[in-house]
């Protein structure tokens, strides 16, 4: 299957900056360096669901104040904003009122946007294990890869924010095929080093191992990355049994990953209510930043929908 990347996708023109007031300051960090590593246009887009409420000095009539609403909101991101046009960086300001998923989502249709950036934070030990709804309903939906910076994610100052180390979940399944493309254009693109994992489960060893060592698909691993890719850059291949989420949360940590790469064909709002998809989790609390594929953007490349056998979405590569 042939694997259509946009350029835009591993180098960037323009990145939004999807934020809440107060903004997320790591998150808004990571984005700040991406495009001044790129040059990109940097959009910080707001929507807030409340309205501002004045009161008439005339009639003493109180009445919802959309303008004072969306000035009081562009406020907050201007000092954003600022050290963004500091930076020699082109900047905007875009504040919507409505709701924050619906709002990001119809934006980027509007305008010709290469990836979204936004954090997500869930205090509380439980909480750490929810996404939040919107970043969930982006992942899933958004048309361009999604950048998340988790509440675990280590500050990327200390190492200027490069990206040396990148670690990408696959399988064997189609999907692995597009997730694993993205991740080698982004290893090129930042000259940096791949590790595809597969996390084989116990109930699917027997299956998956058939005739065959764990050596041997390592290496059918690397038939996943087109040969023009795969002579741009260094790539290590792991296939490990266990669970999913557990092995590459170990990965990323062991492998000191700047970005991991995640295909999100098997996310669901039932998945992010229950805490059972491994996009989830990875994201409560991996240490380093991640980057995702949505289902719509797989199924447009061509990638039919898996069916998975449970809810409990613990499948490597295409969570």
């Amino acid at each position: 299957m042939a694997a259509v990347i946009k350029p835009g996708w591993s180098k960037p023109s323009t990145i939004l900056f999807a934020s809440e007031i107060p903004a997320n300051e790591k998150a808004f960090a990571f984005a700040l360096a991406q495009a001044a590593e790129f040059g990109a246009d940097l959009i910080l887009f707001h929507a807030y669901d409340t309205l501002v409420v004045a009161a008439s000095e005339t009639s003493g009539i109180r009445y919802y104040d959309y303008a004072a609403a969306a000035h009081a909101e562009m406020q907050g991101l201007e000092p954003f904003a600022q050290r963004a046009r500091e930076a020699g960086i082109r900047c905007e300001i875009v504040v919507r009122p409505g709701l924050p998923a619906d709002q990001i989502l119809a934006f980027l249709r509007e305008r010709a946007i290469d990836r979204v950036v936004m954090g997500t934070h869930s205090p509380g030990p439980i909480g750490k294990l929810l996404v939040g709804s919107v970043a969930e309903a982006v992942l899933r939906t958004a048309r361009v890869p999604v950048y998340i910076v988790g509440p675990e994610v280590v500050e990327g100052a200390y190492r200027n924010f490069a990206t040396r180390t990148i670690l990408c979940a696959v399988s064997l399944q189609d999907a692995s095929y597009m997730v694993a493309t993205f991740a080698a254009e982004l290893a090129a693109q930042h000259n940096a080093r791949l590790i595809l994992q597969h996390v084989i489960r116990p109930q699917e060893r027997a299956e998956v191992l058939a005739g065959r060592s764990i050596d041997q698909v390592e290496a059918d691993l690397l038939a996943l990355i087109p040969p023009e890719l795969l002579r741009k850059i260094a790539v290590q291949t792991i296939v490990v049994p266990g669970d999913p989420t557990e092995e590459l949360l170990y990965q990323g940590r062991a492998q000191q990953a700047d970005l991991i790469v995640l295909g999100a064909q098997g996310a669901s709002a039932f998945a992010a209510i229950t805490r059972h998809g491994v996009v989830y989790k990875v994201l409560a609390h991996t240490h380093c930043p991640v980057i995702t594929l949505s289902p719509v953007v797989l199924a447009e490349c061509g990638v039919k929908a898996e069916k998975h056998r449970s809810a409990e979405v613990y499948m490597a590569g295409v969570f």
